[in-house]
């Protein structure tokens, strides 16, 4: 291994030696060959756009010209697409109702050529839609002007539940890695997971309950700062010892093997057991576009790095990269390999 080969940022920040340039983009270049299991909180994100042409007289709000609206998946489903997009195989697992978000979400997924047989339609459950309303004049920059969130107002039934358990049985057999993620809405609920039994490597993102799972065969863990805050009751800010104390209490309260506690312009930290923490600073730049769904870019990158073969250090440095290329994207968005190998390859500079 050559020292020409190692990563280093163009901002002077090194990588660790493990992190060696030709063995990241080996691992990319696996993904393909990498099935993954995913059970997940299924979302529709939409994106209705709009240009300002006056403000209202009927009340002090601004009057949008619609321009027009997208819809892509969101939540798990964007996990999901993250995985598709990085070339893997996807056997999915999570629900939807049976109404129109559903069902352009489904019609979504197969048009990437999905296999959808593990997703089930609940009659008369609602399914978890967020509308973002976006605003701008005629040559700037839309800025979100409004979120509005229709999400189940009902626990999704016990039938379903059962199903869910089953098809992901079957699936975690096939798969080399099962992704869990965790948007508080019933489908990737510790229950679900708890029916599974596997010695595969099993990563959670999840958003309220993280310490829900702690008496499940977690591997590895993905949450933010914010949500490691919510879990204790505790601020971390820049006390470096409190991330610390929090990041092992982490470990040993959900027995992970691993943990990646993402901390937006701050970086990156990764935690393992009997290793001491590496502080991994941020790919690109500082000011970012967009951090929606960025979570889920991470938790994809990570848990195929892992099938791949990745160690827990290099599959965060790749996870670190992918969140920097996709916090500069508008909207929801995924990262492709060929992105990720190009970032790899920019980055990196000769060391003698």
């Amino acid at each position: 291994m050559s020292a020409a080969s190692r990563i280093k940022l163009k901002a002077g920040a090194s990588l660790s030696a493990s992190a060696d340039l030709s063995r990241l983009l080996d691992l990319i270049s696996a993904f393909p060959r990498q099935t993954i299991a995913l059970l997940g909180d299924l979302v529709l994100d939409q994106f209705v756009s709009g240009e300002i042409s006056r403000v209202s007289r009927e009340a002090p709000v601004l009057i949008l010209r619609h321009r027009r609206t997208r819809a892509v998946p969101g939540g798990g489903a964007n996990a999901l697409n993250n995985l598709v997009d990085l070339g893997a195989k996807v056997l999915a697992v999570g629900a939807v109702g049976d109404d129109a978000s559903g069902r352009t979400l489904l019609e979504y997924l197969r048009r990437k050529r999905v296999n959808t047989s593990g997703i089930v339609t609940v009659r008369g459950w609602t399914t978890a839609t967020k509308t973002r309303f976006l605003a701008g004049w005629t040559h700037t920059s839309e800025q979100q002007v409004l979120r509005v969130d229709d999400e189940p107002q009902e626990p999704l039934p016990e039938r379903a539940r059962k199903l869910l358990a089953a098809k992901l049985r079957e699936r975690v057999k096939r798969a080399g890695a099962l992704l869990v993620s965790d948007y508080g809405f019933g489908a990737a609920a510790p229950a679900i997971l708890g029916a599974v039994k596997t010695d595969k490597p099993i990563t959670l993102d999840s958003r309220y309950a993280l310490l829900d799972f702690k008496r499940l065969s977690v591997t590895a863990a993905t949450p933010n700062e914010p949500e490691l805050e919510a879990i204790y009751g505790e601020k971390i800010g820049q006390d470096a010892a409190k991330l610390e104390a929090l990041g092992r209490r982490t470990l040993e309260d959900l027995h992970l093997r691993t943990l990646l506690v993402t901390r937006g312009k701050d970086g990156m930290a990764f935690f393992e057991k009997d290793q001491p923490t590496r502080n991994i600073p941020i790919f690109g730049s500082d000011e970012a576009r967009d951090v929606t769904g960025a979570g889920d870019t991470v938790i994809a990158v990570f848990t195929l790095a892992l099938a791949a073969g990745a160690t827990g250090i290099e599959a965060s440095h790749l996870a670190n990269f992918a969140a920097g290329l996709v916090v500069m994207k508008r909207g929801t968005a995924t990262v492709t390999r060929a992105e990720l190998e190009y970032a790899l390859r920019s980055a990196a500079t000769s060391v003698g």
